[in-house]
This record gives C-alpha cells, sequence and structure tokens, in this order.
C-alpha cells in the first residue's frame, strides 16, 4: 500500500529521536547565529565587549550540543564533530566556520589593542595587563612541564594567553607575529581534540617549545621598550 500524501508524517518515533532532531535544530541555529554575528563585528555593528560576551556564549554552546548527537543511540544521523554537521547539510557559514575551528572569540584571536600599547614604557600602559600576561605564560607553562595533556586543561590556559598576548611594535614584529601564529596553530589543533584525546609526547613537548619561545620574545620586548 502505498504513501498517503494527505496524511501527516512523522520525522521522529520515539522520545529519543525528537531529542536527538530537537539538538540538531539547536545546533543549527547556533551555527547560523555565530555566521551573523561575526559578520555584523566585522562590520563594526557591534561592540566588542557584546561580541565577546555573545560569542563566548555560542561557541560554550555548541560545544555542549556535539557530545550529545555523538553519544546517541537512535537511528538518527550521528555527528562527532561541528564540521561533519556542516558538511551534511550543505551549510555554507565561513565565518561560523572558522570561529568554531578556532573555539574564541575574534578578540582573543587577534593581538588585543591594548597589548600593543607595549611599545610605549610600562608605567604608562599599567603593570596589570604585564602580570596577568605574564601569569597566563607561567601557568601554560608549568601545566605542560606537569604532563597536562587534555584538551580540557590547555585550551582555556592558551585561551588565556591569547587574550592578553600581543607582539609589541618592534624590529622584530614579523617574526613575533609568527610565533603568535604558532600558538593559534595549537589552539586549532586542541579545539578540535575530542574530549578523550590528548597530545602526545612529543607534542606536548613541541607545545612547550613554541610556549616558551613566544614567552621569551614578549619579555624581551618589554625589556627594549623599557624607560
Amino acid at each position: 500500500m502505498g504513501m498517503n500524501v494527505f496524511e501527516e508524517q512523522k520525522l521522529y518515533h520515539t522520545s529519543q529521536e525528537r531529542e536527538d532532531y530537537d539538538n540538531m535544530a539547536t545546533l543549527f541555529s547556533l551555527i547560523t547565529t555565530l555566521e551573523f554575528l561575526e559578520r555584523a563585528y566585522v562590520r563594526g555593528a557591534v561592540l566588542e565587549e557584546a561580541y565577546t560576551e555573545q560569542c563566548t556564549r555560542l561557541l560554550a554552546q555548541s560545544k555542549t550540543v556535539i557530545p550529545l548527537l555523538a553519544q546517541s543511540t537512535s537511528t538518527v544521523p550521528h555527528f562527532s564533530s561541528v564540521e561533519a554537521f556542516m558538511r551534511h547539510y550543505h551549510m555554507d557559514h565561513p565565518a561560523a566556520a572558522h570561529r568554531l575551528a578556532l573555539g574564541v572569540p575574534a578578540t582573543v584571536e587577534h593581538a588585543p589593542i591594548e597589548a600593543k600599547a607595549l611599545s610605549t614604557p610600562v608605567s604608562v600602559v599599567g603593570a596589570q595587563r604585564v602580570a596577568e600576561t605574564t601569569q597566563n605564560f607561567i601557568t601554560l607553562m608549568d601545566a605542560l612541564k606537569l604532563q597536562m595533556r587534555a584538551k580540557d586543561q590547555l585550551h582555556p590556559l592558551l585561551s588565556d594567553v591569547l587574550r592578553t598576548y600581543a607582539p609589541s611594535p618592534s624590529r622584530n614584529e614579523h617574526a613575533e607575529e609568527d610565533v603568535r601564529a604558532k600558538l593559534l596553530e595549537w589552539l586549532i589543533l586542541l579545539n578540535r581534540l575530542s574530549a578523550s584525546e590528548e597530545l602526545d609526547d612529543a607534542q606536548s613537548r613541541e607545545m612547550l617549545f613554541d610556549v616558551e619561545r613566544a614567552y621569551t620574545s614578549w619579555f624581551q620586548s618589554l625589556s627594549s621598550h623599557g624607560p
């Protein structure tokens, strides 16, 4: 017997399937919202503070939904990553995809404006920024030396470093930018790990080397611009 085209067709048949479809709808809306937020930020249509707050919230919500879709036991399609979800549903949202790959707002990805002011004497900028950046570097390096390798251990610490650290304009500005770009590569790598994955020994040593190199470069730039 053929399908009755006038009969309502159910998208789901169990409570678990209904929950899965609700979660997919939620993720779809989060990605779409993030895309519009990114474009609004680029146009200057949203203040930095508001953008950072909303972007952080959307990223956190997206990270929360994905495990629910990956662990489902229903017949609904499963997705282990946001990238897989976007490919499956042909979502052409490049700005959101980039932001989700990094896992941090653009205000963290790019050198903070205040930190660039470190080309002036430290006393003018204030010691708080210097102290915060130093502490963030030391905390991350200590974590790596203590063999912390999990995504949930290292990603927040590296995010804190990038939030306050920016190369100071100097003769080696391009080299310092390259060092910061390397830290961003580590942030992307960590963000792509699943909750159960960790860096291996070689990756951990290499990341520590890159972080120490960035810290040394930043600290030397402070000395060169001191009073």
